[in-house]
């Protein structure tokens, strides 16, 4: 049996029945959570981490993160949607060889792992063959991070005599093929879903072929809803009628739903996944963070697209939490005359859009999300004696309104140490950069030489 203790550190547990603690510790016997309080003790062979200048929090959940781009970062800078699917989908993404998406998932990975968080929710749309998809998971599994894999598909431009891509459900045979093999046994850091094209981006029947699929395998299916114009406009209507729409479908961005659509998914228990900045950049309407409020439904958060910016979920809470207060005080000011006080959002809610409320959208909230004994021991040890968090008077409005990636001192998935000392725990990080700048010089050198999309660049 392993055995740490992590002693003396300012817990926040982001479980409502477990107290936050000023100067407490957390004690973690093989990959679980065993006790949350004051003046723990543990066997003499256990391991103690000294945390007594550190924040001891759950770890993040990056609730949607297209990981396979990771090789790609800076590129999107100033693109609009228009280059987005013009230049990655119909350019980029074409000249990815297996082995580019593997080295691109496992430095992604460890990224994540590196900036303080233990799951992702990796939306993977870049996988026209079997070996795509099997060197995705490789990658994965090789980091060492929780995942929910979600298996979604290819979008080149159709060659003459070939279908569209809106015409082409989800193959069968493959996703039977990974959840036979791949994704055979449950329990481990690794699960699997569907990244579907939705009513926006595909036709009526493959809307309801995808979300049959989804249900007969018992996944998640989650999908993009990014503006007004559905090449299925009736796809949730006929979705909903056959009983297809659950806790099982979530929706990313939804910024453009109907408020007859949105009604129709949060009432069948539907989830969702914002992510502001990009939604903000690409012009896709006001983040649903209000609307989500409003409803009573959670909010989990995520980073979205690495070729637009970092993958940093403290960046993420912040900028999600501030965009939704300003949107707040605007409708009050407008309605009242006067701005809100107290304050509407707290930083409480916006850790929890990244904690419990990701948890929560990939079915993972009973096993992590929040420092409960009992749960995986998924962990993140923020240094609050560095010099943008000295003299912290608050351990979660650090955490969100003060703290980004290099303060991330530890981090545990599972209780397995992947981050100590602010260095990550793994083997040739070096050869594995080398590896992902070597992949991305080679696919864009060939994408200005080959694409025919290469004026969206």
């Amino acid at each position: 049996m392993s055995i740490i203790l992590l002693k003396g550190g300012a817990v926040v547990t982001m479980d409502p029945a477990v107290p936050d603690v000023a100067r407490g510790d957390v004690l973690i016997e093989d990959d679980k959570i065993v006790a949350v309080g004051t003046g723990l003790s543990a066997s003499d062979d256990a391991e103690v981490i000294d945390a007594s200048d550190m924040i001891v929090m759950p770890g993040l959940v990056n609730a949607h993160i297209h990981t396979w781009q990771s090789g790609l970062r800076g590129v999107a800078g100033d693109w609009t949607a228009t280059n987005y699917f013009r230049a990655m989908h119909a350019g980029l993404a074409i000249f990815f060889q297996p082995e580019d998406i593997y080295i691109a998932n496992l430095a992604g990975a460890l990224n994540q792992i590196n900036s303080g968080v233990t799951t992702i929710v990796d939306w993977h749309h870049n996988n026209p063959t079997p070996d795509h998809s099997d060197a995705a998971i490789d990658g994965l599994e090789e980091s060492g991070i929780r995942a929910l894999f979600l298996h979604g598909s290819a979008k080149p431009d159709a060659k003459p005599g070939q279908k569209h891509h809106s015409e082409i459900p989800m193959p069968r045979a493959e996703v039977e093929r990974l959840r036979k093999s791949r994704f055979s046994s449950g329990g481990g850091l690794l699960s699997m879903g569907l990244a579907v094209l939705g009513p926006q981006m595909s036709v009526n029947d493959v809307v309801l072929e995808d979300f049959r699929l989804a249900r007969e395998f018992d996944l998640i299916a989650s999908l993009h809803h990014s503006g007004a114009n559905m090449v299925a406009p009736q796809g949730y209507d006929a979705a909903a009628k056959e009983g297809l729409i659950s806790d099982r479908i979530n929706i990313v961005h939804g910024n453009a739903l109907t408020d007859a659509h949105f009604k129709l998914l949060v009432d069948r228990g539907a989830t969702f996944a914002v992510t502001a900045e990009v939604e903000m950049q690409m012009a896709y309407g006001e983040p649903l963070t209000g609307k989500l409020r409003e409803a009573g439904v959670p909010v989990p958060i995520g980073s979205d697209t690495e070729c637009v910016y970092a993958p940093d979920m403290f960046a993420v809470m912040r900028t999600t939490l501030q965009f939704e207060r300003h949107q707040h005080s605007m409708r009050e000011i407008e309605q009242t005359g006067e701005a809100p006080h107290p304050i509407p959002l707290t930083t409480g809610e916006a850790l929890r859009w990244a904690t419990m409320d990701g948890a929560k959208m990939a079915h993972l909230d009973g096993s992590i999300g929040s420092l409960t004994p009992g749960k995986q021991a998924d962990i993140t040890l923020l240094r609050k004696n560095d010099l943008n968090l000295a003299g912290v008077a608050d351990a979660t409005n650090a955490i969100v309104l003060h703290a980004n990636p290099g303060n991330v001192d530890t981090v545990l998935i599972a209780g397995k140490v992947m981050k100590r000392g602010g260095q990550i725990v793994f083997d040739d990080v070096d050869a594995k950069i080398a590896l992902l700048v070597a992949s991305s010089a080679r696919i864009m050198e060939e994408f200005k030489a080959k694409a025919p999309t290469v004026e969206y660049l």
